[in-house]
């Protein structure tokens, strides 16, 4: 499909105007009008802030990928930054504490069955 494509859906997506999202990115409707037709590659930054504005990620934008959000959640990626702060023996700790829930889990599910 192309990025320039994904630009295009978004912007209709969102009932917006080439003149609406030019302006949000600050460059002449002439000028994004090129970036949805492929005629120009985007600028990193102004990639950046669409996929701000469109609430996607980048790698949905540049078509990498098919799930707006991404592969990692906010949620998950907070949890991930919080465990990389851990001492090496909270980090033991945690990863027990993870084993136990997960195994609370299991016997849960199957006791439902």
């Amino acid at each position: 499909m192309g990025y320039y494509q994904r630009l295009r859906d978004l912007k209709e997506d969102n009932d917006k105007t080439q003149k609406e999202i030019a302006e949000v990115i600050d460059v002449s409707i002439n000028h994004y009008g090129k970036y949805e037709r492929g005629e120009t590659d985007i600028p990193f930054e102004k990639a950046i802030i669409l996929a701000n504005y469109y609430n996607v990620s980048l790698d949905y934008l540049a078509d990498r990928i098919d799930t707006k959000k991404g592969i990692m959640s906010n949620e998950v990626s907070q949890i991930i930054y919080k465990y990389e702060q851990l001492s090496e023996r909270n980090k033991g700790k945690l990863e027990l504490f993870l084993d136990q829930l997960m195994n609370q889990q299991k016997k849960i599910r199957a006791s439902r069955k």
